[in-house]
């Protein structure tokens, strides 16, 4: 994890270097949209953040950090240091949740819901990583699975809305490399369901612990039988994704904070092909 001081404020960053080989999809301010990308940073920023500049303010960072190269960057003002990581068969998913303003997708009026000062800022930052490659179609198809998984997470958690109105997603895949581009990622397809469970799981998991930390005394829904079967023999330990080698520029973060002190960044482990 690496550790920066803005605007007087102690936050963390995150950062994922698989490297040269990969294509990516990604809704992210930095780098967003389809293409070769050796990094993916998910930086944590204060909930009054003002810039309003954020492309600049990620390439910013990534030169801090040493990031060469394309890559893509998103924002948020959930805690990065609470990343829930999740796996299915090959697919990763990690993700970064807060849910200040939970928020419809078809909100009406032009401005959707008010917030809510009494709590946290937030916004749900999701990266996938599979391990075979992915047409284009494909990637945009995984996209739509993520948020569909997503949504149903964050309603199974309890919360009134489809997500936040900031969120963003990235998929990875493998360049091609003599192996044909899988042409289907929908939730029922092989990978696509397998992207479903694993951000299904990472979303449920960071919303309900949000819910818990921020919302103690609103009771939490019931999950259903069926997820709970799925799921319930999912650890939290980093996959090949969230090797999702923490950056720490060598000194501590904020009291109570996990994580090892003085860690440097590093290549994270490919996931196997």
């Amino acid at each position: 994890m690496h550790w920066r001081d803005e605007d007087g404020i102690r936050l963390p960053a995150a950062c994922w270097r698989p490297g040269p080989g990969y294509r990516m999809i990604s809704s992210g301010v930095l780098g967003g949209g389809i293409g070769p990308r050796e990094w993916v940073l998910n930086a944590q920023v204060a909930g009054e953040y003002a810039r309003t500049d954020p492309a600049g303010h990620l390439a910013e960072l990534a030169d801090q950090l040493g990031l060469t190269g394309p890559g893509t960057g998103m924002l948020t003002a959930a805690q990065v240091t609470g990343v829930v990581t999740r796996s299915d068969e090959g697919a990763e998913a990690a993700v970064t949740a807060g849910l200040r303003v939970p928020t419809w997708a078809a909100a009406p009026g032009p401005g959707g819901e008010a917030a809510d000062a009494g709590l946290a800022p937030g916004t749900i930052n999701i990266i996938v990583s599979v391990p075979v490659p992915l047409t284009d179609a494909a990637l945009v198809n995984a996209v739509i699975t993520a948020t569909e998984a997503k949504t149903q997470a964050v309603l199974e958690a309890g919360f009134p809305g489809t997500g936040t109105a900031t969120d963003a997603v990235c998929v990875a895949a493998p360049v091609p490399a003599g192996a044909a581009a899988e042409d289907f990622a929908g939730p029922r397809s092989d990978w696509g369901a397998r992207i479903a469970r694993a951000v299904y799981a990472a979303v449920l998991a960071g919303a309900t612990a949000y819910r818990a930390d921020r919302l103690p005394a609103m009771p939490l829904p019931a999950i259903t039988g069926a997820a709970t079967r799925r799921h319930d023999m999912w650890c939290l330990g980093l996959p090949p994704l969230l090797h999702m080698v923490f950056l720490a520029a060598g000194s501590a973060g904020p009291p109570g904070t996990r994580g090892k002190e003085g860690t440097r960044c590093e290549s994270g482990t490919a996931p196997q092909r």
